[in-house]
């Protein structure tokens, strides 16, 4: 059951980051495809947000994992840098435990990511607009997806 969001602008990815961010749960997993400078950190932000972090959220492209104190612990993963790596970082504990989990760039961790997950892609549309995919796997990401109410949060 996949939905597609437009956004308009920054502004509103980080608006829907923040929405998603609010209903997430113990134990969730998110992982987000796009090119570089689609968004997945932007949209990353707005999460953060929506889970009350406060401190400054910018790509762990360099340490591969930066971790974020809200009302629920979010875990943000950039495996970028771990094309053609095999040995094994401890990622898989991080992804077992009640943290939110981000992951970009997740083809290069596909073999240690759970099967059920939010499986987000942004594509570019142009400088500013994106096309979210929001494609749920497994019933807790259907029903999470159920509650995105895009229309009524960001237009106006």
């Amino acid at each position: 059951m996949e939905k597609v969001i437009i956004i308009d602008n920054r502004d509103q990815t980080i608006a829907l980051g923040k929405q998603i961010g609010k209903l997430l749960q113990p134990h969730m997993l998110m992982t987000l495809n796009g090119d570089l400078g689609a968004g997945k950190t932007t949209f990353t932000k707005g999460i953060g947000e929506g889970l009350g972090i406060k401190r400054i959220i910018n790509s762990p492209t360099f340490t591969i994992l930066k971790q974020y104190q809200g009302h629920l612990q979010l875990s943000h993963f950039d495996a970028y840098r771990l094309e053609g790596q095999s040995e094994d970082l401890g990622f898989e504990e991080i992804l077992d435990s009640e943290d939110v989990c981000v992951v970009e760039w997740p083809e290069f961790l596909e073999d240690i990511l759970p099967q059920e997950r939010l499986v987000i892609t942004i594509k570019r549309i142009d400088d500013s607009k994106r096309e979210f995919v929001l494609n749920p796997i497994g019933k807790k990401y259907e029903e999470l997806v159920k509650e995105i109410d895009y229309e009524n949060n960001y237009h106006g």
